[in-house]
């Protein structure tokens, strides 16, 4: 019925997530109320670690991708279960050093850092940073010099790959932003470039080819391409790569449309590809790093609403209105996402009506659901958008001024709140009175 694991439906016929009522939660807590589920996060990290040991002999690391949901909260979640973090922003960054995360398995990503973010990144010590041009480059081996000592970094490879995934989150094509190019020389350039220069050591390979990709053949393409070039720099270079991050973009499942591969799976097979193009070339074979985020979060959270006004337009459409919308869930209206919903306060009853949920902001495209199955929804009810773990809470905003919501975690039944709810007050703190 659900597409995760850990929801159910109680003797209320309720909603159930990771042993809590959420319609017990939304009276506690107000809504919008996100509310993530730690184990099932915690289990999630659990799959990507064990399926590096099985496959890779533990020759890797899993690094969370904070850009999906970051807080001090999963930062120090991932920690303690051995995750290394991507970052890529001196926000995430900052909050990766407010929450104790050990900064040698920091990785720090960005097509455009500044000067400011570089030099915390170097001040603090961060493991590796993922160069992306030229000028970053050079700025950041002058940042070194001052600092006194040879920053580990690694670039990002444009593969040529195609990962088959809607065109804003598709990365991997020599026509992004994100990178160097393999096709025009560029991405050799630059390692021979850094190869020489004192401050900086090139020791790794990146790439990133997407988000929510459900084959398998474009992450073992892209690690073919990845390993073939590693074999290149050490033969025209001398240069050993002994790091290989693949990056993300493991697709889960948000409709029951969705048919994921599971996760140990992709690792398997391309692991596969790496150990066979390493024995073809005669190189070592480097430590493998990934960066899942999504398929860590998104199905650990879901987002709950009231429901308030109902329009039933006869002949065109109904629309059910909620409490919240775009300014807590931006991507409906950013890449026409699906997302399964139900009622839940009426979770057991059948999904009979046709609707199509409204948020409050003054935009037609602020919807949440388009021509979704729901049960039939009455003012006051509560309304739970499923999977909603990633890309949700870390691309809110404050649009028309509405406070973002609170975040409650739960764990072994227990909820606790992550992150406050905004107040009025928050929203003018920052003006200039």
């Amino acid at each position: 019925m659900f597409v995760s694991e850990n929801l159910s439906v109680n003797k209320e016929n309720h909603l159930v997530i990771g042993k809590n009522d959420t319609v017990e939660l939304a009276k506690k807590y107000g809504t919008p109320l996100y509310v993530m589920d730690e184990d099932l996060i915690r289990k999630n990290c659990r799959v990507y670690k064990e399926a590096i040991d099985k496959y890779y002999g533990g020759n890797g690391l899993v690094l969370y991708a904070n850009k999906a949901f970051c807080s001090v909260y999963t930062c120090r979640l991932a920690a303690e279960e051995g995750l290394g973090a991507d970052v890529v922003s001196g926000g995430e960054l900052y909050t990766a050093i407010k929450a104790g995360f050990p900064m040698d398995k920091v990785y720090f990503h960005g097509n455009n850092k500044t000067a400011d973010e570089l030099e915390m990144a170097v001040a603090n010590r961060v493991g590796h940073i993922v160069v992306d041009n030229i000028y970053e480059l050079e700025l950041l081996d002058a940042i070194a010099e001052k600092h006194g000592i040879v920053q580990k970094i690694m670039f990002r490879i444009k593969p040529g790959v195609d990962a088959h995934t809607h065109s804003f989150i598709r990365t991997g094509q020599i026509d992004s932003k994100f990178g160097v190019a393999l096709e025009n020389g560029e991405a050799f350039e630059i390692y021979e470039k850094a190869h020489r220069m004192p401050n900086v050591d090139p020791d790794g390979l990146h790439c990133h080819i997407g988000s929510q990709i459900f084959d398998v053949e474009p992450f073992c393409e892209a690690a073919q391409i990845m390993m073939d070039f590693a074999g290149d720099l050490k033969d025209k270079l001398g240069l050993e790569i002994k790091k290989l991050n693949l990056g993300g973009g493991y697709g889960i499942m948000y409709t029951e449309k969705d048919d994921p591969v599971p996760y140990d799976e992709y690792i398997k097979h391309v692991s596969e590809v790496v150990k066979s193009t390493a024995a073809k070339r005669g190189i070592d074979i480097p430590s493998i790093l990934m960066e899942p985020g999504r398929s860590i979060v998104a199905s650990a959270g879901i987002t709950l609403y009231t429901v308030g006004g109902i329009k039933d337009i006869k002949g065109v459409r109904k629309y059910v209105s909620v409490d919240g919308g775009m300014g807590d869930n931006p991507r409906y209206i950013m890449y026409q996402s699906e997302y399964a919903a139900v009622i839940a306060n009426k979770a057991g009853a059948p999904a009979s009506d046709k609707v199509t949920v409204a948020g409050k902001c003054c935009e037609s495209g602020d919807l949440l659901l388009k021509d979704a199955m729901l049960q039939e929804a009455e003012a006051g009810d509560i309304l739970a958008v499923l999977a909603t773990g990633a890309y949700n809470y870390s691309m809110a905003s404050n649009y028309n001024r509405i406070p973002r919501p609170a975040v409650v975690a739960v764990k072994d039944g227990v909820p606790k709140v992550i992150v406050k709810r905004e107040t009025y007050e928050d929203i003018i703190m920052n003006d200039m009175m």
